[in-house]
């Protein structure tokens, strides 16, 4: 009896597991099974452990990868007493491959109940070379002595290394037959006399060819092994990366596109830039590069890229764009030089001289893959003639009439770059959908295409021609993963690029693998025939490139720094540079503190609430952003005032730093002046901070006097800890302006004032600040928090207020118009004095602004200021504090289709509050579009594509927000998105439209085959009769008078629901049938006309398609006849009308059709009333139903 074993089975660990029991058992379920080829027994050889030479072929099968052979060594260890070993041994140290070998023991087992054998290597207390690395096949053998064919063996192949120094088998043999169970009908046991048997390691040494034979790729570097690097895998990028790293490895591509000027368009919009910038990146990163700046600026969105495209369509745009940047520069016509050859397509006649003949450009070849055994059949069937003779003759002309022709392509050149389309992926149309062919197909490295031109074509130059890439998919049509095998030189190796991985290939792995098919056996020979399904190979080529061979040192030519474009490296070494700044910042972030600085510069700046927003995201010009520093923790305070001094061009004597703190009602503001200037920004971080953020924020206070020596005088604080410092009741309040003539809040610095005074007390210190004269009148609110503004009392003390330090007080200026309930809240005062320097008037922050914002590309100019703030103005501060507390920033976008001339229209930008009613939104869009406001529809946006979802609806509880973040949740507003808005600019208004049904009436003209859509608006109270007549004047239809009656019917599930008569209310329409029109057929008016129901599907009855029809049934006619009505009725013409199958369906959904042949008699075959007439064919529209179209990008 020969021992069952099993070939390559690996363990994820360092132990090799290979379970004998299941293997038996597997073996004996599979006699049972009867898909499998049953083999004789005793035409298999007998083995005999102690033929060692016999033994091998046993134990050392060949491998898949055939590697080749370097060494093959045979040890045996005797076993003197197997129970008298340790719990771990080692057996006796051999040499193979230049390395020392031995075999590991358990003979009690490693933690389980089966002996446990591994092979591990013998270097001196396990510490190998660094660089140690050995690719062998094992095999290892326990046997009795006394009985050699009585053995028990496993087999493995393994990548040695430092790290993996011992593989092998930890359940090699259950204990119980080593000792209880007899092996076999001979009743001797695994184990002889005593307990005695010998151990055999066989060991093949391989050549690591790739250097990445069995690598498990832990820490592995493209870069460093390859000298290439690969591309992300960024999700659904599909063959992207492979298409990417194909053309990048055409070196003349990547010189041209480098050729392009694009120093003058250095935005990520601009494909060429990003396109250069992707091959700059590969050729000079040490990491794996990202393709999502390529893209966007081409505005595919990786969801939709790879449902709308395939590989020749994606190459195709991308070479089509490319071939727009290159025009007018030196990089112009090279694309069609390198990739474009001439096909001529022609027919000649056989027997005259006469031939027709078209010559084009093809920028890659698509070869039929099923039917095929390789390219060379592939070719020949693209240039199969065929033969036009009998009913199919071609007409000469008028001279030579109908004569027998060939028609076929032939080529005229072929390109520099030869780009293969293998059509793997074909539509299947009994299943309905596109299925990957797994057929096997073999590729040459070289072909000749010279058979495959035409008689006068050039061929002083040879056609030959080499391969230079391989593109792959591996898996089935609904998942699966795209690689490319590339050969970058001229004279070298290919490299297999599998997104982020780069690693040599053998011209095995290259070829053989991916031709598909069965996988061969490891000596080439195909599977043994057996009633089961052989095993196929998942991953198969779909796309080679060819280079000509005598064209490869142009097409290949060295691609250096110098060709890239100056200002592109630049440019990405700035960013690199930057990139390890901020690498080395996370790197050292612990030894740093972030601090951000607020000044009276910044606070003027500020226009919105608070004295600044911390949190927000500043550019670096905005005046209103926060300063910010980087600092040791263990730097000083003091060190931190020369920084701001320094940026400020202030003393940093008179810079004294407050605290920022968070307050309860969520307001942060200065807490009190730090004391000590030598603390370091860590101490001060937390002793003072109180802030939860993790950053110091800080207030700068510049003092306004100084003493002889130059030195602050500081006014003193309630909350000031300087012990020299006189108690006082000082405190410290922020200024803010609410200037109503620009709508606009700004700081307005701050003041020192006794809690003691009252409100009225600040008025003359404001128009000191402020410049203005004493007759000028204030009305002034205290900001507590953004939501919470209110107005203060003239007569209260500021302590009665409850002020403190870092309280703001904000004033405007009085209208005179003011009601007497606002008069105590402003304080009418005189003051002589006036502001020596008016330079410090803040200034108007943009965001602030009520003015209506327009994105660039829109085609109207933004409303003035003058007529905006007669529109919006607001003459209380309270009211613009809530005003900025409901602002929102909306996108409105033109409806893409029911708007009537939708190119008048550009998407635009408005800054809306979230309280306007729907009225308040129409009256700003429409002053906006210069449209009236009452001809306005908005509908919400679908976030996940873009399009159009639901209209909104008028009502007087709607507001900008309820309509934007609805505040329950129901499918039409689940997933909007919550800032952008399509408008609809309607013929009439929302009121008339109201009273109004909205239907949208599909015209049949041209028989069946031409639909247009219409919507028609026809009053709730009318009728199919009034419908009618609305299409009439929309569609520019002649009247029935002239024309014939019209028929109007609803559709359901592509099947008639019902036929609507002229009389019928248009309420009774509902949104979830079609409704069509057509002119009623003369045969179908005729008196005494039976009609059919007739309608499309495909295979099957319940895959129904298209619009269905009536049809008359004429009495005794044969089908053949009724066809011809059929194929008029329909407008189906020609070869499409040809592959219909008619037949009759019985309405029951599960009832098979019955298939009429020219012979059958229609109406016979009618046996029930609501029988109908199916047209089975293949439904032309699923594409473009499942199509996405993105109409925001």
């Amino acid at each position: 009896m020969n021992p069952i074993y099993h070939a390559d089975t690996l363990s994820p660990g360092n132990d090799m597991i290979v379970d004998s029991e299941d293997l038996l058992n597997d073996a004996e379920a599979e006699k049972d099974d009867a898909d499998i080829a049953i083999i004789n027994p005793e035409d298999e050889p007998a083995y005999r452990a102690d033929d060692f030479e016999g033994m091998k072929e046993l134990v050392l099968p060949d491998l898949q990868e055939q590697p080749p052979i370097l060494e093959t060594q045979v040890h045996n260890w005797a076993i003197e007493n197997w129970r008298d070993h340790p719990r771990r041994d080692h057996g006796p140290i051999f040499e193979a491959g230049g390395h020392p070998w031995r075999v590991l023991f358990f003979p009690n087992g490693n933690n389980v109940d089966y002996a446990s054998l591994y092979l591990e290597h013998a270097y001196p207390e396990g510490n190998p070379p660094d660089d140690f690395t050995c690719c062998l096949q094992f095999g290892l053998v326990v046997w009795n002595p006394d009985a050699p064919s009585i053995y028990q063996f496993h087999t493995a192949h393994h990548r040695f290394t430092k790290e993996e120094g011992d593989w092998g088998f930890t359940r090699f043999v259950e204990l119980r037959k080593l000792y209880t169970t007899t092996w076999d009908d001979s009743g001797r046991y695994l184990l002889g006399d005593n307990y005695t048997a010998n151990i055999t390691a066989y060991v093949r040494i391989v050549k690591d060819e790739t250097g990445v034979l069995w690598h498990n790729f832990n820490n592995y570097d493209s870069k460093k092994e390859t000298g290439y690097v690969g591309l992300k895998n960024q999700g659904a990028t599909c063959y992207l990366n492979s298409l990417i790293q194909s053309l990048y490895f055409t070196n003349a591509f990547r010189k041209a596109i480098y050729q392009i000027p694009t120093q003058d368009e250095e935005t990520l919009q601009n494909s060429a830039y990003t396109l250069q910038r992707l091959f700059y990146q590969l050729q000079t990163s040490n990491t794996a590069v990202g393709t999502n700046e390529l893209t966007k600026s081409f505005g595919w969105e990786t969801r939709h890229i790879f449902e709308q495209q395939d590989v020749q369509e994606l190459s195709r745009k991308l070479m089509e764009r490319m071939e727009e940047k290159m025009k007018g520069t030196q990089a112009e016509n090279v694309l069609s030089q390198l990739f474009c050859g001439k096909v001529r397509t022609y027919i000649s006649c056989i027997n005259v001289e006469y031939e027709s003949r078209r010559v084009e450009d093809f920028w890659d070849i698509q070869l039929n893959v099923s039917g095929n055994k390789n390219l060379e059949d592939s070719f020949k069937d693209y240039v199969q003639v065929e033969v036009m003779n009998g009913e199919n003759q071609y007409f000469a002309g008028e001279q030579f009439k109908l004569q027998d022709a060939n028609k076929g392509v032939i080529f005229e050149t072929f390109p520099e770059v030869l780009h293969l389309q293998l059509k793997r992926f074909q539509y299947d149309i009994d299943r309905d959908a596109m299925m990957k062919i797994n057929d096997r197909y073999e590729f040459p490295e070289t072909f000749d295409a010279a058979p495959y031109l035409s008689d006068d074509a050039d061929k002083s130059e040879s056609w030959v021609y080499q391969l230079h890439g391989v593109l792959v998919h591996s898996g089935d049509l609904n998942a699966g993963h795209y690689y490319a095998f590339i050969k970058p030189e001229k004279e070298g190796w290919f490299y297999k690029y599998d997104d982020d991985k780069v690693t040599k290939a053998t011209m095995r792995e290259v070829l053989e693998e991916n031709f598909g098919g069965e996988y061969l056996m490891p000596n080439g020979t195909p599977q043994m025939r057996t009633k089961a399904k052989p095993l196929i190979r998942q991953m198969s080529a779909y796309m080679l490139v060819y280079i000509r061979q005598s064209r490869l040192d142009s097409v290949l030519l060295p691609v250096t720094n110098e060709d890239t474009p100056p200002h592109l490296q630049k440019k990405l070494d700035e960013e690199a540079a930057l990139r390890e700044m901020k690498r080395k910042e996370r790197e050292e972030q612990h030894l740093f503190l972030n601090c951000k600085v607020i000044t009276d510069d910044t606070y003027r700046a500020h226009g919105g609430t608070d004295l600044t927003a911390f949190d927000r995201i500043y550019s670096e010009e905005e005046p209103a952003a926060p300063r910010y520093y980087r600092l040791l923790r263990k730097s000083t305070v003091k060190e931190l005032a020369a920084k701001i001094g320094g940026d400020t061009g202030i003393d940093p004597r008179r810079i004294r730093l407050w605290a920022m703190v968070n307050r309860q009602n969520k307001t942060i503001r200065p807490d009190g002046p730090i004391p000590d200037m030598n603390v370091s920004v860590e101490e001060a971080y937390q002793r003072l901070g109180g802030s939860k953020s993790a950053e110091l924020r800080l207030w700068a206070e510049i003092a306004e006097e100084v003493n002889a020596e130059g030195d602050a005088v500081w006014p003193a604080t309630p909350s000031q800890t300087n012990g020299n410092a006189p108690k006082t009741d000082l405190i410290v309040l922020f200024l803010k302006w609410f200037d109503v003539e620009s709508q606009s809040l700004s700081g307005a610095g701050h003041i020192y004032i006794s809690r003691e005074k009252k409100v009225e007390d600040l008025v003359p210190v404001i128009l000191k600040k402020m410049g203005w004269t004493e007759k000028t009148q204030l009305r002034l609110f205290e900001e507590i928090k953004p939501n919470m503004i209110e107005p203060m009392k003239a007569k209260q003390s500021l302590k009665a207020a409850e002020l403190q330090d870092g309280d703001i007080v904000c004033f405007q200026k009085a209208d005179a118009k003011s009601s007497e309930s606002d008069r105590e809240s402003v304080t009418h005062l005189t003051n002589q004095l006036t502001l020596a320097d008016n330079d410090d008037r803040s200034v108007s922050s943009p965001k602030s602004s009520l003015l209506s914002k327009t994105s660039s590309n829109s085609s109207e100019k933004p409303p003035s200021s003058k007529s905006s703030v007669a529109l919006d103005r607001i003459d209380n501060a309270q009211q613009f504090y809530d005003f900025l507390a409901h602002r929102r920033e909306v996108k409105f976008h033109p409806h893409p289709t029911r708007n009537a001339n939708p190119e008048q229209w550009q998407p635009f930008e408005l800054i809306l509050s979230n309280k306007h009613s729907y009225d308040q939104i129409a009256a700003k869009v429409g002053e906006h579009l210069n449209v009236d406001p009452t001809h306005l529809r908005f509908w919400t946006v679908n976030a996940a594509n873009g399009n159009p979802k639901a209209s909104v609806k008028r009502g007087q509880s709607q507001t900008l927000n309820t309509i934007l973040n609805p505040p329950y949740s129901t499918f039409s507003n689940a997933n909007q998105r919550p800032d952008a808005l399509y408008f609809e600019v309607l013929d009439i208004s929302l009121t008339e439209l109201d009273t109004k049904k909205a239907l949208r009436v599909v015209w049949l003209s041209e028989g069946m085959s031409k639909e247009e859509p219409f919507d028609i608006l026809v009053p709730k109270n009318g009728t199919v009769e009034d419908l009618i007549a609305a299409l009439i004047k929309k569609a520019q239809l002649e009247d029935e008078e002239k024309a014939g009656p019209i028929r109007v019917y609803e559709t359901h599930s592509s099947k008639i629901h019902k036929i609507l008569s002229r009389e019928s209310s248009v309420l009774g329409i509902t949104e979830y049938v079609h409704v069509i029109a057509e002119r009623i057929p003369e045969e179908d008016l005729e008196p005494d006309t039976e009609l059919i129901q007739a309608f499309h599907f495909q295979n099957e009855p319940s895959k129904s398609h298209g619009i269905p029809f009536r049809f008359k049934v004429i009495a005794g006619e044969v089908f053949s006849d009724t066809k011809k009505r059929l194929e008029k009725r329909t407008g189906i013409k020609g070869k499409n009308f040809e592959k219909i199958k008619f037949a009759i369906v019985k309405r029951s959904s599960y009832s098979k059709p019955t298939y009429l042949t020219d012979d059958s008699v229609l109406e016979s075959m009618l046996a029930a009333e609501d029988d109908m007439l199916g047209l089975d064919h293949v439904d032309r529209s699923r594409v473009v139903r499942n199509g996405a179209d993105l109409f925001l990008k």
